[in-house]
């Protein structure tokens, strides 16, 4: 099946069988490794990205469901979070991060000064075995301090 469908701002036309998740689509036809494949079952938020101005989990979604849609991976921002999990240790195998850094940015994007239990709250779907979030939630607050 053909689809069109927006990927960091560049219009891409990708031919995928119906039954394939978008995180594969991404990873696999459009050469997408950013977001990560963890869980494969929507509970571990490594597979984050934004579709529509919205975060949600790559895995759970088809494909085929991103026809006409615009979707932003890890790759397709520069935002000062990648810098402060970096300087403050909110990153540390690195695994999580993309898709812990997209759930931050459509936190702020939505609301860009938020207190520490909205931090917390937007990020509980993302699973982190390294850092025990207190550094990752830092770098989301120092960041929407400016």
């Amino acid at each position: 099946m053909k689809i069109s469908l927006g990927v960091n701002g560049e219009k891409r036309e990708l031919e995928i069988e119906p039954y394939r998740s978008l995180l594969d689509v991404l990873r696999n036809d459009a050469g997408l490794t950013g977001t990560k494949k963890g869980c494969d079952v929507g509970d571990c938020g490594a597979c984050t990205v934004i579709v529509d101005g919205k975060p949600l989990n790559s895995c759970l979604m088809l494909g085929v469901e991103a026809q006409g849609c615009e979707v932003v991976t890890i790759e397709g921002i520069r935002h000062p979070l990648q810098e402060k999990f970096m300087d403050l240790g909110g990153a540390q195998c690195g695994f999580c991060t993309p898709g812990m850094i997209m759930m931050a940015k459509a936190l702020l994007d939505e609301k860009p000064h938020p207190t520490e239990e909205e931090v917390r709250f937007a990020i509980a779907g993302n699973i982190c075995r390294c850092t025990g979030y207190t550094r990752i939630v830092e770098a989301i607050l120092h960041v929407s301090r400016r």
